[in-house]
C-alpha cells in the first residue's frame, strides 16, 4: 500500500472558502523598517553583488561582468529570502512598498555522510499521500480526480509575487528587519547588547532580559578566549607593522594566487603545526567591565550626522551602538562606517558619503574599501563562512568599483582590520618530492572569527588529551539498551571528547550515556538548541547561568560531563565559548544528525570536527521508527520514494497555486488532522520555506490566525492566546504563547515560564508562529507536521531543508505539495552550499601535534 490520495470535497464549498482565506488579506503582522536611504540612493535599490563563495564563482561573476549578481550555476540557497536584491522589481510590481527582507537560514555546514542516513534506506512519492480528513483514494484514479480539479481558481499574482521573494543567497545584503535566521536581527543590537558584558565571569546581575544575561555571559566568555590568547602568538598584531611570516604572507597574496610565484618560492616550508600550551593557573576572578551605555547625548550628535547626509534619522540608536561614544566624529570623518549597521548596503553608504565629503568621495578612497572588506566578510559570516579565499575578497571589491582590489585588500590586512592565514591544502606530515609544492591556500578573516576557531581548536584539543579513563563503566556497558548506546558508553569511557551521530531515535542513546553517568557518580548535564524538557537545558541558557549545573570559582562548568544534542547547529562563537567552560578532565559528547540544516551564525563546528577525525566517532545504527522515520531516512540518502503509511502517517495533499495551498494549510490544522489522529491543533506545527511570498509564514499566519484566534491584534498585532515565536537573541527561535500586554512589553508564555519583551522590542523579536520557517524549527518536534511547498517554492528547496523539515513530525506528517518534480530533484540534487572555515585545518594539525609529542 502507498500513502493515500486526498478525496476532494464540494467544489463551490472549497472555492468559496479558499476565496476567503487567500493571503492577500491584512497581515497582522507589522512589517520590517524599511531600509535605509540616502539622497543618492532609491528607497528600493537594485540589487548588488555580492561576495562569491568560491574562486570558480568569482572568475564566473568576472566573466559575467562586474554587476552580475547571481553566483555562477548556484541554486537559490535554502530557506533564505533576499527579496530586497534577487527579484526587487518584480517585487515593487507585486508588493508596492513592502519592504525586502534578509533572512539567512542557509543550511549548509554539516556534510553529508551516509552515516545521517543510518538505518534507512526508503524515502516517499512526492505523488503518494491523502487528506487525513477525507475519504482515501488510492491508485491512479485519485491521483487523476486529484489533477482533474477545477473547483479552485488560479491565482493569477501568486506566482509572480512570491517568486520575487524567492530565497536568493543568504546574507546577501543584509535588509532593514533581516530574520534571526540571517544571525543578523534588525533590533538585536541595541536592546540585546546592553546588558552585554555586565555578568561577571560567568555571573549574571539582576535585572537583565534573558537575551541580555545570554549576551552578557557570551560576552565574558569571548573576554576569556581573548586572555587565553593573549598568551600565544597572535597570527597578526592588529594595527602594527607586519613583519616576519605575516608580512610574508601579505607580500604572497598576490604572488601566490596570480601564479607569479608557487608556494615554495615564498613559503619555504609549512608552518610548524601549534602546540596546545599548558592549561594556565587558575586566575582570581576579577570583575569584567560593565558596559557604558550609549549616552542621549551622543545618539542625538549622531542623529544630526546622518541629517546632514541625508540618512533616515531613525538610524542613529543602532549607528551609536556600533561605533561608540565617538560614534558622530567617527561618522565625519569616515562616512563608510555606516556600513556598521547591518541594515546599510555600500550604495547608500556611498551616497551619504558624497553627501558628506562631495567630490572626495571617490571608489578607491581607502576609507571606503577598508570599510567594504569589512562588510563582505561580515556578509560572508552571515551566509556560514568564517573566512574568504584572497581572490574571492578581491573579485567582490572589484564588483563595487574598487580600482585596485588587491591593494585595498593588503591596505585592510596592513592596518590591522582583518587577518591572513596560510592553510596548507595537504595532509599533516605528508611528505612531498623534491620539486612538488605543499598546496595552500589563503584566508582572509575578522579578527573576532578567527579567534574563536582559533580557541575553539584548542579547546577542542584540550579535552581530547587530558582526561583520565574510567575503569567502572564495564557494568554500564553490559546494560546498554542497544549496541549503539553501548559503543558511545564504551568511547566515553576511554576519552574526553566523542562525537556521536544520528537521527531522532539516536537521542535515546545520549540519554543512556547520561543515565550511565549518574549511576557512577558523574555531574552530568545534557544541553541542546532548544527546550527539550525537564531532564535538559538549552545551550544559551547555560552559557548564560540561568540553566543547568552553574559555574566553578574559575568560571567554568561544575560538571563531569557534558553532552550537546543538536551539535550542527552551533557556531564557531557560541561553540568556543562552551569549550572553553568545560573545565580539565571533563569529557564532552558533540552529537547530532549532520543532514539537518547548519548553524544560522557562522561556521560548521560539527561538521568540522566530523571531517578532522579528532576523536572517536560514534554513528548510531538506531533508525527512525515508522513511515515518518523512513520517509526522511530515504531523503538523508537523496532518495524521495514511497513508503508504506496504513495509519495516514504521510500524507501528500496536492495543490495547484499559493491561494489553495494556505486553504489547504488551514484545512489541515484546524479539522484534518484534530480530527484523524486527535492531535489538537495547537500541537500541530505549519513549515514554509521562507516568510515572504503569497504563502510564506506571513500569510499562513494571518489564514491561521483568522481560523484559530481571530481578533483586532490589539496588542501591536498580537491577540492573548496568539502561538507566536519569540526571538530573544539572533539564531534562536522558541514557541510561546501571547498572554497580555501592558506598560512594560507583550507578555509571553514558553514552557511554563512567563517572560516579558520591552515593547520596543516587539516589532522586531515577536512574529507569529503557527508557520514557521525550517530554520526556526531545527531542534523542536511536534505531534503532527504540515509542510507547505508553494509553487514559488521550488528553488529554495535542497536536500537538508526537506530532511530538516520532514523530521519535525512524530506521528504524522502532512505535505501540502505544489513544486511537482522539483522536491525529488532537490532531494537528489542540492546539496547544503558550502562554507569556507578553518577548525578542520587547526584541529587536524593540533592532532597531528599531539601525536609527534613524545610519551
Amino acid at each position: 500500500m502507498s500513502t493515500d490520495r486526498q478525496a476532494e470535497p464540494a467544489a463551490a464549498e472549497e472555492a468559496e472558502e479558499a476565496e476567503a482565506r487567500t493571503p492577500a488579506e491584512a497581515d497582522p503582522e507589522t512589517e520590517p523598517a524599511p531600509e535605509a536611504a540616502t539622497p543618492d540612493t532609491p528607497a528600493a535599490p537594485e540589487a548588488e553583488p555580492e561576495a562569491p563563495d568560491t574562486v570558480a564563482e568569482a572568475e564566473a561573476r568576472a566573466d559575467a561582468g562586474a554587476g552580475a549578481d547571481a553566483e555562477a550555476g548556484a541554486d537559490a540557497e535554502p530557506d533564505a529570502d533576499a527579496e530586497g536584491n534577487a527579484g526587487a522589481d518584480a517585487e515593487a510590481e507585486a508588493e508596492a512598498g513592502a519592504d525586502a527582507e534578509a533572512e539567512a537560514e542557509a543550511g549548509a555546514g554539516a556534510e553529508a555522510e551516509a552515516e545521517a542516513g543510518a538505518g534507512g534506506n526508503a524515502g516517499a512519492d512526492a505523488k503518494a499521500g491523502a487528506d487525513t480528513g477525507a475519504g482515501a483514494g488510492t491508485g491512479a484514479g485519485a491521483e487523476a480526480g486529484a489533477e482533474a480539479r477545477t473547483d479552485v481558481e488560479a491565482d493569477a499574482g501568486a506566482r509572480g509575487d512570491a517568486g520575487a521573494e524567492a530565497e536568493a543567497e543568504a546574507g546577501a545584503d543584509v535588509e532593514a528587519g533581516a530574520d534571526a535566521e540571517s544571525g543578523a536581527e534588525a533590533g538585536a543590537g541595541t536592546g540585546a547588547d546592553a546588558g552585554a558584558g555586565a555578568a561577571v565571569d560567568g555571573v549574571v546581575p539582576a535585572g537583565l532580559s534573558e537575551a541580555q544575561a545570554e549576551l552578557a555571559a557570551q560576552r565574558v566568555e569571548r573576554e576569556r578566549i581573548a586572555r587565553r590568547k593573549a598568551e600565544r602568538e597572535a597570527p597578526v598584531d592588529a594595527g602594527a607593522k607586519l613583519s616576519g611570516k605575516a608580512a610574508d604572507l601579505l607580500a604572497a597574496v598576490r604572488a601566490v594566487e596570480s601564479g607569479a610565484k608557487p608556494p615554495a618560492a615564498t613559503f619555504d616550508e609549512a608552518p610548524a603545526a601549534p602546540r596546545r600550551p599548558a592549561p594556565a593557573p587558575p586566575q582570581p576572578r576579577t570583575p569584567a567591565p560593565r558596559p557604558v551605555a550609549v549616552a542621549p547625548g551622543t545618539v542625538e550628535e549622531v542623529r544630526v550626522v546622518l541629517a546632514r547626509g541625508g540618512a533616515p534619522e531613525a538610524l542613529a540608536a543602532e549607528t551609536a551602538a556600533a561605533l561608540g561614544e565617538d560614534a558622530a566624529e567617527a561618522l565625519a570623518e569616515n562616512p563608510w562606517r555606516l556600513l556598521s549597521v547591518a541594515s546599510v548596503r555600500p550604495t547608500q553608504a556611498d551616497g551619504f558619503a558624497r553627501a558628506l565629503l562631495g567630490a572626495g568621495a571617490g571608489p578607491g578612497d581607502e576609507r571606503r574599501t577598508g570599510a567594504l572588506v569589512g562588510w563582505l566578510l561580515l556578509q560572508a559570516a552571515l551566509k556560514g563562512h568564517t573566512a574568504l579565499e584572497a581572490p574571492v575578497l578581491r573579485s567582490a571589491l572589484a564588483q563595487y568599483a574598487v580600482p585596485d582590489p588587491a591593494g585595498a585588500l593588503e591596505t585592510a590586512i596592513a592596518e590591522g582590520a582583518v587577518l591572513v592565514f596560510q592553510e596548507p591544502l595537504g595532509a599533516p606530515g605528508a611528505q612531498y618530492e623534491e620539486g612538488e609544492e605543499e598546496p595552500v591556500r589563503i584566508l582572509v578573516g575578522l579578527e573576532g572569527s578567527a579567534m574563536a576557531e582559533e580557541s575553539l581548536a584548542d579547546g577542542l584539543a584540550r579535552l581530547a588529551n587530558a582526561f583520565d579513563a574510567l575503569a567502572d563503566w564495564d557494568k554500564a556497558v553490559g546494560a546498554a539498551p542497544n549496541p549503539s548506546a553501548a559503543e558511545l558508553i564504551r568511547a566515553v569511557a576511554g576519552h574526553g571528547l566523542v562525537t556521536h551521530t544520528g537521527g531522532e531515535a539516536a537521542r535515546a542513546e545520549a540519554a543512556a550515556l547520561l543515565a550511565a553517568a549518574g549511576e557512577l557518580g558523574l555531574r552530568t548535564c545534557l544541553a541542546a538548541h532548544a527546550p527539550g524538557g525537564p531532564d535538559s537545558v538549552t545551550v544559551a541558557g547555560l552559557l548564560s547561568g540561568t540553566e543547568g549545573p552553574g559555574r566553578d570559582a574559575d568560571g567554568q562548568f561544575a560538571l563531569d560531563l557534558l553532552v550537546v544534542l543538536d551539535a550542527p547547529q552551533l557556531d564557531v562563537e557560541t561553540a568556543a565559548a562552551l569549550v572553553e567552560s568545560v573545565p580539565d578532565g571533563a569529557r564532552l559528547v558533540l552529537s547530532g544528525d549532520p543532514g539537518v540544516l547548519g548553524s544560522a551564525g557562522a561556521g560548521r563546528v560539527f561538521a568540522d570536527v566530523l571531517a578532522a577525525r579528532a576523536c572517536p566517532q560514534v554513528v548510531s545504527r538506531t533508525p527512525d521508527p515508522g513511515p515518518v522515520g523512513e520517509l526522511v531516512s530515504g531523503v538523508g540518502i537523496g532518495e524521495l520514494n514511497q513508503v508504506e503509511a496504513p495509519g495516514k502517517e504521510v500524507v501528500i495533499v496536492p495543490v495547484r497555486d499559493a491561494a489553495e495551498a494556505v486553504h489547504r494549510t488551514v484545512q489541515l490544522v484546524a479539522e484534518s488532522v484534530p480530527r484523524a489522529f486527535g492531535i489538537p491543533a495547537d500541537e500541530v506545527q505549519v513549515i514554509t520555506p521562507g516568510h515572504g511570498g503569497s504563502a510564506g509564514t506571513r500569510a499562513l499566519n494571518a489564514a491561521l490566525k483568522e481560523r484559530l484566534n481571530p481578533g483586532p491584534g490589539r496588542f501591536g498585532g498580537f491577540d492573548p492566546g496568539d502561538r507566536v515565536v519569540h526571538v530573544p537573541s539572533p539564531g534562536r527561535a522558541v514557541p510561546a504563547r501571547v498572554v497580555s500586554a501592558d506598560a512594560q512589553g507583550l507578555h509571553l508564555e514558553r514552557a511554563g515560564a512567563r517572560t516579558v519583551v520591552p515593547k520596543e522590542q516587539v516589532e522586531a523579536r515577536v512574529r507569529h508562529g503557527w508557520a514557521v520557517t525550517a530554520h526556526q524549527a531545527v531542534g523542536a518536534r511536534w505531534p503532527a507536521v504540515v509542510v507547505v511547498l508553494p509553487g514559488d517554492a521550488a528553488e529554495a528547496l535542497s536536500r537538508d531543508w526537506v530532511y530538516t523539515a520532514f523530521g519535525r513530525a512524530e506521528r504524522h506528517l502532512s505535505v501540502v505539495h505544489g513544486v511537482d518534480q522539483a522536491l525529488p530533484r532537490a532531494v537528489a540534487e542540492v546539496l547544503p552550499k558550502p562554507r569556507t572555515t578553518r577548525l578542520t585545518g587547526l584541529l587536524k594539525a593540533l592532532v597531528a601535534s599531539a601525536r609527534e609529542q613524545p610519551e
